[in-house]
């Protein structure tokens, strides 16, 4: 029943295109037209001596997440609740805890998909390296996963209906791009502003794929305040979220 529930499940998102390009193409695009501009080409003082296009990569990495766990994903599973889908499935076998893994599985592997196609586009087209570290960068990308979409469910438990879940979506969305580095990214901040984003989730996941990217495993520190994310959020979850 499970595999039946994601199997459908992944038919009806590749059914949608405007998640299917914000979540994994939309990353690969801004990657892209930042590496277009010819000053981020060339060595920056700001960023450690690295390109801007090269502390870009990162960040383009966690937006797809973003935008998977915190955007898609809670409207998703709460057009579900409003629409009383959930209700009538606790009448079936197929229990709602099926969808809610499925849901899980789908925007999870599209957020690990627009990973890997930014990794891919960034080193094709500009020539960034690999990940150095290539076991502690998928540690740290697959707990980054995770704490996304433990924030989705929370966002979820909190929605009634839609709008509500695109109103908190969106309150939550832009901090966390903050975070990432999206207007910043977290190797130019200032010192204490890096150690404070450094607490939250996609803050501490930057400095963890920073490190994995230079090559050095990422710190344990980092590692561990998603960990500590991943357990606070999935408990609230678990706490907060109704079927019905």
């Amino acid at each position: 029943m499970s595999t039946a529930v994601l199997r459908t499940e992944a038919r009806l998102f590749r059914r949608e295109p405007g998640a299917l390009f914000w979540i994994l193409l939309f990353p690969t695009v801004l990657l892209v037209i930042l590496g277009s501009i010819p000053s981020f080409r060339r060595p920056d003082g700001d960023f450690g001596g690295l390109r801007p296009v090269d502390a870009y990569v990162p960040v383009t990495v966690l937006l797809g997440l973003i935008v998977g766990g915190i955007q898609s994903m809670p409207q998703t599973l709460t057009g579900y609740r409003e629409r009383g889908i959930l209700r009538r499935m606790s009448a079936t076998p197929v229990r709602p805890s099926a969808l809610l893994f499925a849901q899980m599985v789908v925007y999870g592997g599209a957020a690990l998909a627009s990973a890997l196609l930014a990794l891919v586009v960034g080193r094709a087209a500009f020539a960034v390296r690999l990940p150095g570290q290539p076991a502690g960068y998928l540690l740290a990308l697959l707990l980054t996963v995770l704490a996304a979409l433990a924030l989705g469910a929370v966002v979820s438990s909190l929605s009634r209906t839609t709008k509500i879940a695109g109103a908190i979506g969106s309150a939550v969305f832009f901090p966390a791009m903050f975070c990432a580095g999206v207007w910043m990214p977290v190797q130019s901040m200032p010192d204490a502003l890096a150690r404070a984003v450094g607490y939250t989730p996609f803050g501490a996941a930057a400095e963890a794929l920073n490190q994995a990217a230079a090559g050095d495993w990422p710190g344990w520190g980092h590692l561990g305040v998603l960990v500590v994310w991943i357990l606070l959020l999935t408990g609230a979850a678990a706490r907060w979220f109704r079927w019905e």
